[in-house]
């Protein structure tokens, strides 16, 4: 295969990120199938896809009304995994980051899928070559993981060490094709480039907080005044999601045996069992849509804010 070879996408997850791939994919021109365990689950995912693109791309001038009302068109959902893979020439997986989940889906397709199509996936904690045999293809599965579309358009491009050195090429130049920059690994790595270093620096800011060594204000005050950013850490955390965050953390907790990243990760589940899990629920570390550290006194901390310190 080579680029001009792909002409259909299969989204598996129909989340946040399934959806947010999916609309980038349409918007390039591909077509896209949508496929999740429920037809109620697309139905809601198609609404968001199409808010997505009139909040984010639209209001942004990306792209005009016209395309969105295009690139929906290019978007398909079905809850029947038979249809869904019929044809399909690159899958770009996005199901929940349970090993066991990731290795019966992609087992699932390669049975479905017709031989020529190259499996992605989306993973954000996991390696490519522990499903990589499940997949039943592991010469042609890459990891190709995306950030917050929304954003950002730099992706990872991750091989593991059995993946065919064309089809590493051809997930890149896939990346390239729906407007994305390829970051290439040469080999696996936790939390690929960019996710390895921010990790460090939440997993700091979480043990400050924990230790209460100093407030979640000031511990986003300090990064943010010295280092001129528009957020902090806990910002940070609240647009990816404290579900997700917890997750990682968790796992990493639980696989280190590690007393003080357990005692971080308990400060995450706290919130996660509130169902406060950031921006997307208005409610995290910050409350949203005004938060705290979005003020013009933030800096100077003559204004408390909203920080949910707890």
């Amino acid at each position: 295969m080579n680029i001009d070879s792909i002409k259909k996408v299969l989204i598996l997850g129909a989340g946040t990120m399934g959806q947010q791939i999916g609309f980038v994919c349409a918007m390039h021109g591909y077509g896209v199938v949508l496929h999740d365990i429920s037809d109620e689950i697309l139905a809601q995912a198609l609404i968001s896809m199409e808010k997505l693109g009139r909040s984010w791309f639209v209001a942004t001038g990306r792209i005009t009304a016209d395309e969105l009302a295009e690139a929906m068109g290019r978007i398909t959902a079905t809850s029947d995994p038979r249809e869904a893979a019929s044809g399909a020439d690159i899958i770009s997986e996005s199901v929940p980051e349970i090993p066991e989940i990731k290795v019966e889906t992609f087992a699932r397709f390669h049975r479905l899928c017709p031989e020529h199509t190259v499996f992605t996936t989306n993973t954000s904690l996991l390696m490519p070559s522990r499903f990589a045999h499940a997949s039943g293809r592991p010469d042609r599965l890459a990891a190709l993981h995306f950030h917050d579309v929304r954003t950002t358009n730099v992706v990872d491009v991750m091989p593991h060490p059995g993946t065919a050195p064309e089809v590493t090429q051809l997930v890149h130049d896939f990346a390239v094709s729906i407007g994305q920059i390829p970051i290439m690994l040469h080999r696996e790595n936790h939390g690929y480039v960019f996710n390895a270093m921010i990790s460090s620096l939440i997993q700091t800011a979480l043990t400050l907080a924990s230790r209460q060594v100093a407030s979640i204000e000031d511990i986003d005050r300090a990064w943010m005044g010295i280092m001129h950013t528009p957020i902090g850490p806990f910002g940070i955390m609240d647009q990816i999601g404290l579900k997700t965050v917890w997750t990682i953390t968790d796992y990493w907790a639980q696989k280190r045996n590690d007393p003080q990243a357990k005692t971080n990760a308990n400060l995450l589940k706290a919130y996660v069992d509130r169902g406060e899990l950031g921006h997307k629920t208005k409610k995290g570390f910050y409350s949203y849509p005004n938060p705290a550290y979005a003020r013009q006194d933030f800096i100077s901390g003559k204004q408390s804010g909203n920080a949910c310190t707890r």
